[in-house]
């Protein structure tokens, strides 16, 4: 049945009766109201304005200086629930994924016609599977991933698991069915293991609806944002995909409708969703959908926000996006995506990433002849992340909504710490959590956890096989944050030498 979606007009002239008021991501000193600042709004104003002028009023208040709750000195304290042997092993994996000349010939070999070779592959395989796939991933099957987590959550770690299944880019229905299952199969693990030790169950749409699908809704949904008389009659109730910055370049000329198969297997993509929905429910484990590319995020967001219309209810969240901050149109897209669930009353969750596309967004953009969808620098993809965790914080400290910081800045955790604990969230809160990948950033995850927060570890896991070509894409898309781990390997030596001179004498 064809149903509207809501006006972004209509949301962004509701800011206009509303005060906005962010306060800075850090000291006490911005909980009295002389250091806090209204942001007062001028009825006469275009509603576009009203949302410059807040985001403006974001970054203004976005402080850096910040007193740290997080101790990530003591490397002995760090690392007191870690075996000595674990640890030189994670030095050494770490070690080796940060030389780039390595991870660059791993890569080459492992897509090269030497994994034809039965006996090759097999030494190959050997070799991943006991250094990197051992290091970053949680196991082969459901025994093995289980007894990682339980690793994870006991024994005086107290993180938890982000658990998913390493699988994306289907290419049919087929291949959607049978991710479908084992997506389903992860939520029956998550259900055999202690409560509250999986924190998350983490979904890539693009592993339960066609990639090539996903790309022509995508192209659908960027048209009738620039021409609203376009009809879509399958489209659904949803939140505000789109910000007037947000990138169309992909999209250059009128897209054809679905057809009636299209229709079909989109509908297919989104029961499937639904059930997996429906699981995380009865199951009580949150559902999160990671971002991915540009040119498929419009149906991916289209997708998760109208599940998160039927799912999430009152303060059970049941249904968590994703958003990029590495995108120029990142803090634009969260206001009018977490106003409009306010508006509809909708508690909705979002994870905060900074990004993982970079190379081949840019790419993109410019054989079309555009400008990237990313921030021109670093600082300001940082500055982004952190205005974005800031609206975000005071958001659920003070009203509906939930936030999961994905990060291995460590600048960004100390700043989200102080401010959650000058507002008072930290370990009573369910409503908080900082996340980072298993096997990197282990300081900052046992640092957040010493400090009192939540702490999840996203961890893949999957037959060998399958997760390599998702190891693969992963190293090459963050191969910038493998080879910047020198904090974690430094630590970690420390407490190495400690250990051994501890005893020698």
């Amino acid at each position: 049945m064809a149903t509207r979606a809501l006006s972004q007009k209509k949301l962004l002239k509701s800011l206009a009766h509303r005060y906005f008021s962010p306060r800075p991501l850090n000291t006490a000193a911005s909980a009295s109201p002389s250091a806090s600042s209204s942001i007062s709004i001028n009825l006469t104003e275009k509603p576009e304005s009203i949302l410059q002028n807040q985001l403006a009023a974001l970054s203004a208040n976005t402080n850096t200086n910040n007193s740290s709750y997080i101790n990530l000195h003591d490397a002995e304290k760090l690392f007191s629930s870690v075996s000595t042997t674990k640890l030189l092993r994670a030095t050494a994996n770490l070690h080796l994924a940060s030389m780039e000349p390595i991870v660059d010939l791993g890569m080459w070999v492992m897509n090269s016609k030497l994994m034809d070779m039965e006996v090759f592959r097999d030494i190959m395989l050997g070799f991943v599977k006991h250094t990197f796939y051992e290091h970053f991933c949680a196991g082969e099957n459901a025994l093995a991933t289980e007894n990682t987590v339980r690793s994870l959550n006991s024994g005086g770690a107290g993180l938890r698991a982000m658990l998913v299944y390493a699988v994306e880019y289907a290419s049919d229905n087929q291949s959607c069915d049978r991710n479908l299952e084992a997506f389903l199969d992860t939520v029956e693990i998550a259900k055999s293991l202690p409560p509250s030790s999986v924190s998350f169950i983490i979904v890539k749409l693009s592993a339960i609806c066609p990639m090539k699908l996903l790309e022509r809704v995508s192209d659908l949904l960027r048209w009738q944002y620039k021409e609203s008389s376009f009809n879509l009659p399958w489209k659904l109730d949803t939140l505000p995909i789109f910000s007037d910055i947000s990138p169309t370049y992909h999209t250059l000329k009128r897209p054809e409708p679905l057809t009636l198969e299209e229709e079909h297997d989109l509908q297919l993509g989104h029961q499937r969703l639904l059930k997996i929905c429906q699981k995380c429910l009865d199951a009580n484990v949150p559902l999160t959908i990671d971002a991915e590319h540009t040119s498929v995020q419009p149906a991916i967001d289209y997708l998760t926000y109208s599940s998160a219309i039927m799912y999430n209810k009152y303060d059970n969240i049941v249904m968590y996006g994703t958003i990029q901050a590495y995108l120029k149109d990142a803090k634009e897209r969260l206001l009018l995506a977490s106003k409009a669930a306010d508006n509809i009353g909708i508690p909705m969750g979002f994870k905060l990433v900074r990004g993982a596309y970079m190379s081949s967004e840019r790419k993109l953009a410019s054989s079309l002849g555009f400008e990237s969808p990313i921030h021109n620098s670093i600082q300001e993809t940082h500055a982004c992340y952190n205005e974005c965790a800031s609206f975000m914080i005071d958001k659920i400290a003070n009203g509906p909504g939930a936030l999961v910081l994905a990060t291995h800045n460590v600048e960004s955790g100390k700043l989200a710490v102080a401010k959650a604990h000058d507002l008072g969230i930290g370990r009573v809160s369910q409503k908080l959590e900082f996340a980072q990948l298993y096997g990197m950033s282990e300081p900052l995850s046992f640092g957040l956890r010493n400090a009192g927060f939540q702490v999840s570890k996203y961890m893949p896991f999957g037959p060998v096989e399958i997760v390599i070509p998702y190891l693969l894409r992963r190293a090459e898309e963050n191969r910038g944050l493998l080879s910047a781990s020198s904090l974690d390997r430094q630590l970690m030596r420390k407490e190495l030498k400690r250990r051994l001179k501890a005893a020698v004498f």
